[in-house]
């Protein structure tokens, strides 16, 4: 089976400056490797500050590497030009932590969840709002919520609107960058089966960005342990929190509570 995406060497770094004048570079992300099957989920684990989020934007084609490979489909996706990363980013999308800094608080849920298709071409009005109640439907929000404003709507169901409309282009990849740091324990459970349904239906590759070890073992088929912008430890879900090997991953496992808090979510592996 061939992986979804393929990660080889990547390397992200960026200037820090000091009253206009350059200093160094800082490297976020250093030579970092791994790839994602269809219908898996690779979990990146690590401290804030490890290099996840900046790895996230460069494989979401929201920024770009200093070097390495991004393989997607026999496409270098870090070498192509602005218009040709225009067609690929669709099977690219990111779900952020926050959904209520991502959702445009002036428009209903179905316009916000209709958005990405006003960019593909010959697709009607009435086509968008049809598809983008089917996909609400999907995330399991009802046709109603498709006039309401992200005020009216509590964090879970803003995180599920922010699923959808991430679903509506049909990505092969979904990046979800602490999806379900924010919620509270109940909702976290809620949400994280959802994915895994999802995933089942559509048979997405998911990179689950988080700093809680024991939820990347409940969701993931595998685990990589990111600090200092390098991935330190990587393998089957089970294996790295039964025998962490490396000190930066024992602190994740000993900084996590027994049994995580979203207990519902059970990935059957």
């Amino acid at each position: 089976m061939e992986p979804v995406i393929r990660v080889e060497n990547l390397v992200k770094r960026h200037a820090r400056r000091g009253l206009g004048t350059r200093v160094a570079d800082f490297t976020a992300v250093d030579s970092v490797s791994f790839s994602i099957l269809p219908g898996t989920t690779l979990a990146l684990v690590g401290e804030s500050g490890s290099g996840k989020s900046s790895l996230a934007l460069c494989l979401a084609c929201l920024d770009r590497p200093t070097s390495g490979r991004i393989w997607l489909e026999g496409r270098d996706l870090a070498i192509l030009e602005e218009k040709d990363l225009r067609a690929v980013r669709p099977s690219l999308q990111m779900v952020f932590q926050d959904p209520a800094n991502s959702l445009n608080p002036r428009w209903t849920v179905g316009e916000i969840v209709a958005e990405p298709l006003l960019l593909q071409p010959r697709i009607s009005k009435r086509d968008r709002c049809a598809r983008a109640a089917q996909v609400l439907e999907q995330v399991g929000l009802a046709a109603e919520y498709l006039e309401r404003k992200p005020r009216e709507l509590s964090g879970g169901q803003r995180q599920r609107v922010a699923i959808a409309r991430a679903l509506i282009l049909q990505p092969k990849l979904l990046i979800l960058d602490e999806v379900l740091s924010a919620l509270d324990c109940s909702i976290q459970a809620q949400i994280a089966n959802l994915l895994v349904e999802l995933q089942q239906l559509y048979r997405l590759a998911y990179l689950f960005i988080t700093h809680d070890l024991r939820m990347a073992g409940q969701l993931a088929d595998e685990i990589a342990v990111m600090s200092r912008g390098k991935i330190l430890e990587q393998g089957p879900a089970a294996e790295i929190l039964r025998s962490p090997l490396c000190s930066a991953t024992q602190s994740l496992v000993g900084a996590s509570p027994l049994e995580s808090k979203a207990t519902g979510a059970v990935r059957e592996r």
